[in-house]
């Protein structure tokens, strides 16, 4: 049956972000099955690892491709040390502690997270009053329509996860998809990507379409079958 033939994938949006970030992804449908994965909120004290085992019970197919952006790509790297995967694809995210930028190293030294004003997530346009503030102003109407996982327990959790992500090693064969133009995890500190040029943080909204024709690929062979086109700039959508 061609249904058994097909590669199953599944899709982990970024910190607080809805699946429909991925709506304008598209596979060929005789080749893949596309699965959104959604945030639970987590219990009292969970650890990173419990977490990524309650995600796991939301894939129901073995070696599974697991594609995550920005936090999202944190939870498929932890997701992946627990079970087999065909192919770890991040987008937008660091793959190791050190691919971290010095503010967020500096708030988990200092603590600072702990008074980031996450209570003003529950009301969507207010994010400009959070410490990123000018890169979410710049574009409000995304993350309005965008973000929609509001639950303060949820937002705390997932900012000391984020901080305090201790992975020192890259794991073996990801594939690291980075815009040279991320604010939030700046290009310079990211070793080892594909480099989408004039790239954002949120490219896989406004650049789906570099993305729908090289997914495939880069699923299929873990490569791209040119050096070129990891520089190449895709136009705004």
């Amino acid at each position: 049956m061609i249904q058994d033939k097909l590669i199953h994938v599944y899709f982990m949006p970024g910190m607080a972000a809805n699946p429909s970030i991925f709506e304008h992804i598209k596979l060929p449908e005789d080749q893949f099955k596309m699965h959104w994965l959604e945030w639970k909120i987590p219990v009292a004290d969970e650890s990173l690892k419990d977490y990524t085992k309650r995600m796991l019970t939301d894939v129901h197919h073995e070696n599974p491709v697991l594609v995550g952006v920005s936090f999202g790509g944190v939870i498929v790297q932890e997701m992946s040390k627990q079970i087999r995967v065909k192919r770890l694809i991040l987008i937008s995210t660091v793959k190791n502690k050190f691919e971290l930028p010095k503010r967020m190293r500096f708030a988990k030294k200092t603590a600072l997270y702990k008074i980031f004003p996450t209570s003003l997530v529950d009301k969507i346009e207010n994010l400009e009053k959070l410490p990123v503030g000018k890169y979410l102003t710049k574009r409000a109407h995304l993350y309005q329509q965008y973000l929609s996982v509001s639950d303060q327990t949820y937002i705390d959790w997932a900012l000391e996860q984020m901080l305090f992500w201790d992975q020192e090693e890259t794991l073996p064969n990801v594939i690291h998809i980075h815009g040279d133009k991320d604010i939030i995890f700046p290009h310079k500190n990211i070793k080892d990507c594909i480099t989408i040029k004039n790239g954002t943080h949120i490219m896989v909204i406004d650049r789906f379409r570099w993305f729908n024709e090289h997914l495939p690929e880069l699923i299929l062979k873990g490569k791209l079958k040119s050096k070129k086109l990891e520089k190449e700039s895709p136009k705004p959508e």
